[in-house]
């Protein structure tokens, strides 16, 4: 177990429990010990052979060791900067990898996702996970939360106690994306976001700097139908409201925390 304080802790326990008890992903537990990467093959292996039918064919066994394979190797391909690396992983993600065994034969497409039978897709939480970094001059972190999907990390989750401004979380995703950190981890990410117990959660641009000011969102109250507006300077949305009486909110965090 880490030595994270307690108030961290309650947090992440928090998400965890939303993912496992509300949404029904399978727990893969605390994977502070030993050394994880973004793509855990035997569960993407598990996925293709008892779901996706490669059990039940000939060239079954030959078709799944290929594809993962391939998709290890673009996510590793360290020629490519990130934001390249990470567009060919969606690319495969997204419309999956043609394939063919031999000269002359057709080219079948193994499907990583299951976009048509969302069901049939493996859903997985972990938290605390140990990444060390590609050589020795590379420092080891520990992204707070992981989600992953057949085995393939596609989301990180940062968070901080609510003393603590989200933006530090921010700040700790986009380090964790630099070359002297875990960039080789953030690959296959699809969603990168950071949040506090306070009800506020922010999403993360790729080695994007966060702005010093987010956008507000106003929600004005007054005579008649209640209006919405979003606006970067919060004096002008009072401007606008003329004196109703303003609630403003901060991206509002569709979680419950």
């Amino acid at each position: 177990m880490t030595d994270i304080g307690e108030r961290e802790r309650a947090t992440q326990r928090r998400v965890v429990r939303l993912f496992c008890d509300e949404l029904g992903y399978e727990y893969l537990g605390d994977l502070s010990e030993g050394d994880n990467h973004n793509i855990i093959e035997g569960q993407l292996e598990h996925f293709l052979y008892a779901y996706q039918g490669y059990d039940e064919r000939e060239d079954g066994p030959e078709m799944v060791r290929r594809a993962v394979a391939e998709l290890v190797k673009v996510a590793g391909n360290t020629s490519l900067r990130l934001y390249d690396r990470n567009k060919e992983v969606y690319q495969l993600l997204r419309y999956g990898l043609p394939l063919k065994l031999a000269v002359g034969e057709t080219k079948k497409t193994v499907c990583f996702i299951d976009w048509e039978h969302p069901e049939r897709n493996r859903f997985a939480v972990a938290e605390e996970v140990t990444v060390k970094g590609r050589d020795a001059r590379a420092h080891t972190k520990r992204p707070d939360v992981v989600l992953y999907v057949n085995g393939i990390a596609l989301g990180v989750l940062e968070l901080k106690r609510s003393t603590v401004s989200v933006a530090e979380g921010i700040r700790q995703n986009l380090d964790n994306q630099k070359r002297e950190f875990i960039e080789l981890f953030f690959a296959t990410m699809q969603l990168v976001m950071a949040g506090t117990r306070v009800p506020r959660i922010h999403h993360c641009p790729r080695t994007r700097a966060p702005s010093r000011a987010p956008p507000r969102r106003s929600v004005s109250r007054g005579p008649g139908p209640a209006s919405t507006q979003v606006a970067a300077d919060p004096k002008r949305a009072e401007r606008r409201a003329a004196g109703a009486r303003q609630v403003v909110l901060l991206n509002p965090s569709p979680v419950a925390w």
